[in-house]
């Protein structure tokens, strides 16, 4: 029989923590079945139709996880959330990828704990009709093309997470379509009817890229002719994605922790907070790890985004997606019109490293339009496959410019490398710095050092 309350089932070979969850459940007006493990609750859901199951992850006679495996075998609708211990992230990942509707971390508030049921239940009080309540379906209509079994995987991922409202860090090479999963997070989220935002953490200085993350009020500063809603606000129901996160400087990593801790913000200026119901998703295209250890990002912050991580494949990795993404772009930028593509061109296209990856993929098909004209075949020759070739061995062989003569300062040979960098990539400064192994706000400093900023 169908009772009016939702059911919840909740797991722990922890008398205390059972009975602690128990009292907090209550006052949600559930009806709570206790289990003290993984067997027992197994036993208890033959005769018991749960419509919410919370277990914990590290149990003596079953795992979590295997519990986890046991209630899909025979049951794919009824949500189930994972209890874990700090450090074990990884698990609640594993467990997200097999099917937990959500997960919350050790130590929790009874508020955490209430959160995350009243996002299970809040649906089911709403329809009146029936007491199984079912994860929310994906909503997306992000276009991603790909054939890759392991970015299949990934975008597997990036749409079971989507669910909670954990931090994700997305880790990838420019052009590997970061922004795009960030996108399909959000779209496939309960989140997908509010805001998307991003922002690019490299485009701006420290002072400019607080006042546009977080406000500012009229007079905060001088030019600050009135108030500025901040990036955190007008995201504020949905997702902000914080692009290039490991390029934040040091003192605004410090406040966005705070933020992200404390879900709520302070304008500069302001005299007091305001609350924040925000998404976040960060992405980074390079080894924040590293950063860490070298102490140009902030362990705690690192942690605090990395709840979720996602890693790109870049397309080097994916040659089997050259030829469909080549006859995708092709097609969209002939507006749909068949062109003829060679195997011998295609064949070419897959062999080439691409490392500005899927963007430079999709610029190289747009050139190759427009050098076409109106042949319906496309050639090597309008992919300059050729010049591709050339730059890049010149890149691993040296150019002539960059050869070194006895005398030459450290100075002056570190500015000529920086220079004929920037001009082979036609100025792009991301791509440039990445081939030099350093940050974008490195580079900036080095141009504004040049006197070479504004060009």
């Amino acid at each position: 029989m169908i009772t009016e309350k939702p059911q919840v089932l909740i797991v722990d070979d922890e008398p205390q923590m059972l009975l602690a969850m128990e009292a907090v459940l209550k006052r949600l007006s559930v009806n709570v079945t206790k289990c003290s493990s993984g067997p027992e609750a197994l036993e208890t859901l033959k005769r018991v139709k749960a419509d919410l199951i919370i277990s914990d992850m590290k149990m003596p006679e079953m795992t979590g996880l295997e519990l986890l495996a046991k209630i899909r075998e025979s049951d794919h609708s009824t949500p189930v959330v994972m209890i874990t211990a700090y450090g074990t992230i990884n698990q609640a990942v594993d467990a997200m990828k097999n099917g937990a509707f959500d997960f919350i971390t050790k130590p929790f508030s009874a508020e955490d704990l209430e959160r995350t049921v009243d996002r299970v239940i809040r649906p089911q009080r709403g329809a009146g009709a029936s007491s199984t309540i079912k994860p929310v379906e994906s909503k997306s209509n992000v276009a991603i093309v790909t054939s890759d079994p392991n970015f299949r995987a990934v975008l597997e991922i990036a749409s079971t997470i989507a669910q909670s409202n954990a931090s994700v860090l997305i880790q990838g090479e420019s052009g590997t379509g970061k922004e795009l999963v960030a996108r399909l997070i959000h779209q496939s989220s309960k989140r997908n009817n509010g805001p998307f935002v991003a922002v690019n953490c490299a485009a701006l200085p420290g002072n400019l890229l607080e006042s546009e993350l977080f406000g500012h009020e009229k007079g905060a500063f001088t030019g600050a002719v009135g108030q500025k809603i901040g990036k955190f606000e007008l995201a504020n129901g949905g997702t902000i994605l914080l692009d290039e996160i490991s390029e934040m400087e040091p003192v605004l990593q410090a406040k966005l922790l705070r933020v992200l801790q404390e879900r709520e913000v302070d304008r500069v200026g302001g005299s007091k907070p305001t609350p924040i119901d925000v998404r976040v998703v960060a992405t980074t295209n390079r080894d924040i790890r590293e950063s860490v250890k070298k102490g140009e990002f902030r362990e705690d912050l690192y942690y605090r985004l990395n709840v979720v991580p996602i890693f790109m494949p870049a397309l080097r990795e994916r040659k089997g997606d050259v030829r469909i993404l080549t006859e995708h772009f092709v097609r969209k930028f002939t507006g749909g019109e068949l062109r003829k593509l060679s195997e011998e061109l295609l064949s070419s296209l897959a062999q080439y490293s691409w490392p500005g990856n899927v963007r430079e993929l999709q610029n190289a098909c747009e050139r190759a339009v427009l050098l076409a004209m109106e042949s319906k075949e496309l050639r090597a020759e309008h992919f300059l496959l050729g010049a591709i070739t050339e730059s890049k061995v010149q890149a691993e062989e040296g150019d002539d410019s960059l050869r070194l003569q006895p005398g030459l300062s450290v100075a002056e040979a570190e500015k000529r490398l920086i220079m004929e960098t920037l001009r082979s990539t036609g100025n792009n400064r991301t791509r440039a710095a990445e081939l030099l192994g350093i940050s974008i706000r490195t580079l900036r400093n080095k141009l504004h050092e040049y006197g070479v900023e504004r060009e």
